[in-house]
């Protein structure tokens, strides 16, 4: 099979070379493509009526030769359509040419004028046709991909090319991002770029990636946020509504929930607290799924999920002690520890501590959660970035969008008291010392510039786990080209 493969491959390059030699270019720049294949066949009684020249492009899919009378069907972005070539008509050269050159998979351009053939199959009768891409492998007869999903997702251009429904997902993936865009610009936030690569990995508690600064010769972190603490800098510059739309990088685990490279959204709004920003979510929510799917209602994880309910809120606290029976207000390290083995949790040991423990802890209880609901009144312990509740400093005003077992939503009443801020730095540092990789780093510009002053801020973040829930897949299987371990080196 690999031999005739090829086999098959050295027969094209071969008619490649031959094509250069007698001056034609298998890879010319330009097309005179003037229809898409959908408008003529939606318009084909007109266009076979008035008998006007048209001219296609798009990629050969099959080849039937009939001695000096050859069918083919051609496909472009928005459909297919059977071509006609015949000696008489195109010249018995051009024919020859087509007959010895043309192969499955070949882009080509195709002019001629719409007929029904005797079958009643809308077809286009060619006047003359011209090469526009020569393709040295074949399209295989089956896609054998979809049976190994390494493959299929290595291979993803044949996936798409090979099953309409990884089409649909990349449309529906834009419509999700246009749609969040169009909510927030029509509730009169700003977009704004930040950037991706900081001195300090900051407004996550997430492990960065690191690279090097050649030009000012220093290492510096991928960011790990959609600038949170840059777009609070804008909010202290009186900025009052801003959003950012972009990738971000988390040097951590793979699995169906998390990738290390995504999209994420983070918008901030000044003047608004973490009940007003639960409001707005709720909405942002609805209108999305609305705009995307047509529908409120999901199958997710084995959960029936209604977006179109009032979200309810549930407790961080009273939720961990009713699922596991330990108050995390009162239980120290080891107690929790114990819990955790007795539950069959598996943690990372490395750094761990009572914050890395207590969130372990609701990871398991999140999970039996079909929502959609508002997680509130979460630990001070495991916020660091968050408002304190006036009346209950050990929880703050933070808030999670919890649905079918999972995390897909963060926000906050932000912190802007800078001596707060920078003693919470300050105990996220002795984390990081002792081992904790995700604790967030020391950030003295952000303090700075919180000493100029930020008005309250609500902050809100989500990333594309949202969109992948809402298709019932896989994160991997939801990113148009999701990074893989190559089969061969790079440098091989």
């Amino acid at each position: 099979m690999a031999e005739n493969k090829v086999s098959e491959r050295d027969d094209r390059i071969k008619k490649l070379l031959e094509l250069r030699n007698i001056g034609i270019d298998p890879f010319p720049a330009k097309s005179g493509r003037d229809h898409l294949i959908a408008e003529i066949l939606e318009n084909f009684d007109k266009f076979e009526k008035n008998g006007s020249e048209l001219a296609i492009a798009g990629r050969l899919k099959t080849i039937r030769g009939h001695g000096n009378l050859t069918f083919a069907h051609l496909e472009d972005a928005s459909g297919k359509m059977q071509i006609a070539l015949s000696k008489n008509d195109i010249g018995p050269e051009n024919y020859r040419l087509f007959t010895d050159y043309a192969d499955s998979g070949d882009f080509i351009e195709i002019k001629g004028s719409a007929f029904l053939t005797h079958k009643g199959e809308r077809s286009l009768n060619a006047k003359s046709w011209k090469l526009l891409a020569k393709t040295l492998r074949p399209l295989p007869d089956k896609w054998h991909g979809f049976k190994d999903e390494e493959e299929r997702l290595r291979k993803r251009y044949l996936d798409i090319l090979f099953n309409p429904e990884i089409k649909e997902l990349i449309e529906k993936r834009a419509k999700f991002w246009d749609s969040i865009r169009a909510f927030l610009t029509g509730k009169g936030f700003l977009e704004v770029e930040t950037p991706v690569l900081e001195i300090t990995a900051g407004g996550a508690d997430a492990q960065p990636f690191i690279t090097h600064y050649n030009a000012l010769n220093m290492d510096v972190y991928l960011r790990i946020s959609m600038g949170e603490l840059w777009q609070k800098r804008l909010m202290v510059a009186g900025l009052e509504k801003t959003f950012e739309i972009g990738r971000q990088f988390r040097n951590e685990g793979m699995d169906a929930e998390h990738l290390q490279d995504y999209t994420q959204m983070e918008f901030y709004w000044a003047y608004a607290d973490y009940e007003m920003g639960m409001q707005l979510v709720e909405e942002l929510f609805k209108r999305v799924a609305e705009d995307t799917f047509g529908t409120y209602n999901f199958m997710i994880n084995g959960f029936e999920i209604n977006l179109d309910k009032t979200w309810g809120k549930i407790d961080y606290s009273e939720t961990v002690l009713q699922h596991t029976g330990i108050d995390i207000a009162k239980a120290g390290l080891e107690e929790i520890e114990k819990k955790l083995r007795e539950l069959g949790v598996e943690y990372d040991r490395k750094g761990f501590n009572i914050t890395r423990a207590i969130d372990n802890l609701w990871k398991y209880c999140r999970k039996k959660i079909a929502g959609p609901v508002f997680l509130v009144n979460q630990p001070l312990a495991v916020s660091p970035l968050a408002k304190q509740l006036p009346g209950k400093p050990d929880v703050v005003q933070r808030f999670h969008v919890i649905m079918a077992g999972s995390e897909l939503g963060n926000g906050y009443s932000e912190l802007n008291d800078p001596l707060d801020q920078e003693q919470r730095f300050a105990e996220q540092s002795k984390l990081r010392e002792a081992g904790d990789e995700e604790a967030q780093m020391f950030d003295h510009e952000f303090v700075e510039a919180l000493e100029y002053g930020m008005p309250p801020t609500c902050g809100f973040g989500m990333s594309e786990r949202v969109f992948a829930f809402l298709m019932d897949k896989s994160m991997r299987e939801c990113q148009i080209f999701p990074l893989m371990k190559p089969k061969h080196s790079p440098k091989s």
